[in-house]
């Protein structure tokens, strides 16, 4: 009995004790904790597939096996999300070099764009594609949406979604015609000079708030014009060349008239 209390109180029993407990909690943690919802897993067929894909379309740019070149950034690790948006809305391949890639119509198909985001996503883990109950704007809070995006979006985006200019020859898209999934994928890839929104800067839920709030504002201006939806600057455009003109001009009738 002295000798086995002896070992209990042995200066290394609370460090093994540590890392006993840390072993037994990140065992648990890894088997109970949830995984979040993603893409199905993509076969082997698909990823090779994309594989031929890229050598053929990509690879001149960002190397043959997506390490990057000094004419395009390595894609290892930027996830299935990231291609699924720059393949899908046309922005890759780009047509020229420029500030910005712009929106195009797509040159591969729904399938093909699949492909090679399942061969990217088999390099490196990264964000996936968003499930629909992910982008469902029916199960977003708008409210909230509305107070998420106005703090972390509208100085480029405008206060409704409908782009405005930025510095360098870039601009913020419109996203009034942007569908959920691209409005998400954009948020957790940060496509040109957007930020990452990880799941650490808003949670899914959160996500799909914003995508609510924005899908709300296609419905039109319920007060009349719209006049853009760019706010202060066409609406005070409108009442000073329009209104203080009509003011002017009505001024001037009168008084030519009183003469």
């Amino acid at each position: 009995m002295k000798a086995l209390a002896a070992r209990r109180h042995h200066r290394s029993a609370p460090v093994v004790l540590l890392l006993l407990a840390l072993l037994v909690t990140g065992g648990l943690y890894a088997a109970l904790a949830p995984t979040p919802a993603g893409a199905a897993e993509a076969s082997e067929s698909d990823i090779q597939t994309g594989s031929d894909l890229f050598k053929a379309n990509c690879a001149t740019c960002h190397g043959m096996s997506a390490e990057g070149t000094q004419d395009a950034p390595s894609l290892i690790g930027v996830g299935a999300a990231s291609v699924d948006f720059q393949v899908g809305t046309g922005r890759m391949p780009m047509e020229n070099n420029g500030p910005q890639a712009l929106a195009k119509p797509p040159q591969f198909t729904d399938e093909q764009v699949a492909q090679l985001a399942a061969y990217v996503a088999s390099l490196g883990p990264g964000p996936a594609i968003p499930t629909a109950e992910q982008i469902d704007p029916e199960q977003g809070d708008e409210a909230n949406g509305m107070q998420i995006f106005r703090t972390n979006c509208a100085m480029c985006h405008n206060a409704v979604g409908a782009g405005g200019a930025l510095s360098e020859g870039k601009f913020a898209p419109s996203l009034w015609d942007s569908s959920p999934k691209v409005i998400y994928e954009a948020m957790v890839t940060g496509p040109q000079a957007m930020p990452v929104f990880n799941d650490a800067n808003l949670t899914p839920d959160e996500k799909r708030d914003v995508i609510s709030y924005i899908v709300a504002q296609r419905v039109g201006s319920p007060g009349g014009a719209e006049l853009g939806a760019l706010g202060p600057v066409t609406e005070g455009l409108w009442a000073w060349v329009i209104g203080i003109g009509l003011l002017i001009a009505c001024s001037v009738w009168i008084g030519a008239k009183s003469s």
